[in-house]
Parts: C-alpha cells; sequence; structure tokens
C-alpha cells in the first residue's frame, strides 16, 4: 500500500511539472511571437518610409547581411548587396514611392526565426497602384532585431 502511494505522488508530481512546463513554454513562445509582431509591424512601417523618402539605408536596415530577396520572373538577390540591388531596382526602375503591408499572420515557435504572410500594395509617386500581390518572409532574430532573413512575393496581377 506505501508502495503504491508513493507511486502515485511521484505520477502526480511528474505529470504537474510536465503540464506547468509545458505551459510556461507556451507563455514564452506567445511573448516572443508578440515581440516580432510588435517588431515586424515597426520595420514594415519604415520600409515603405524608405521609399517615401528615397532612403535606400533605411530599406537596407531591415534585411539581414546573408539575407536572400527572392523576385518574381528575376534571379534571386542574395546577400550583403541585395537590398540595395532590390531598392534600386524597385525606386529608379519601377517608380515606388510608397505602398503598404496587411500582414495575416505571424507565427513561430523558436524565438530565432518567425514568419509573416500577407498582401502588399506599391504606389508611384502619384499614388496610383503599381501592383499588389502577397509575400511570405522568414523574419530572424538578430543582435541588432528582427530582420528579414527570406523574402519572397509574387504579384497578383496576369502576367502579360
Amino acid at each position: 500500500m506505501k508502495r503504491s502511494t508513493i507511486f502515485y505522488v511521484i505520477q502526480l508530481f511528474a505529470s504537474s511539472f510536465l503540464f506547468f512546463n509545458g505551459y510556461a513554454q507556451q507563455a514564452k513562445v506567445k511573448s516572443s511571437l508578440e515581440e516580432a509582431r510588435i517588431a515586424i509591424a515597426k520595420s514594415n512601417e519604415i520600409y515603405f518610409q524608405a521609399f517615401e523618402k528615397g532612403e535606400s539605408s533605411k530599406f537596407i536596415d531591415r534585411y539581414t547581411y546573408d539575407c536572400w530577396i527572392m523576385s518574381p520572373n528575376s534571379p534571386t538577390l542574395c546577400g550583403v548587396d541585395a537590398p540595395l540591388d532590390f531598392f534600386n531596382t524597385a525606386y529608379y526602375e519601377f517608380g515606388v514611392r510608397n505602398g503598404r503591408f496587411i500582414t495575416i499572420a505571424i507565427f513561430g515557435d523558436d524565438g530565432e526565426f518567425v514568419t509573416e504572410v500577407g498582401f502588399y500594395h506599391l504606389f508611384d509617386a502619384k499614388n496610383v497602384m503599381l501592383d499588389d500581390g502577397k509575400y511570405l518572409v522568414l523574419w530572424k532574430k538578430t543582435a541588432a532585431g528582427w530582420k528579414m532573413f527570406r523574402d519572397s512575393f509574387n504579384s497578383s496581377k496576369k502576367s502579360q
């Protein structure tokens, strides 16, 4: 009888530990996601401010040094020069001067990477819509904050 009581107490303790540890992990993930969500919203706001003001440095700072930018119908831009190359193309060749991201979801579970899914709208200097589409961004937490690590998007407009 004594043996079964000890076994029961040990089992109860182990179950409680697992339950509360799991709850603590869920709280940690939720907190990490909320931190990421706030940082991503701020970064997305700055992203289009860079186009409004023609300040590529603000744009470049949104990305990690080892980023990939995967635009439709073009080679993947990789590495430290990728954000500037992309900014110059969007700004000078396509005339992007403003835009908006509509984040639909942010998910992840380890605190180092999160994924953002959403829609975008791009505008020219006269506020005429140039393009709209969808995107998937893998964000990486760095010493300097949350940065875009992998950026993939495509237009919702039919190609001609």
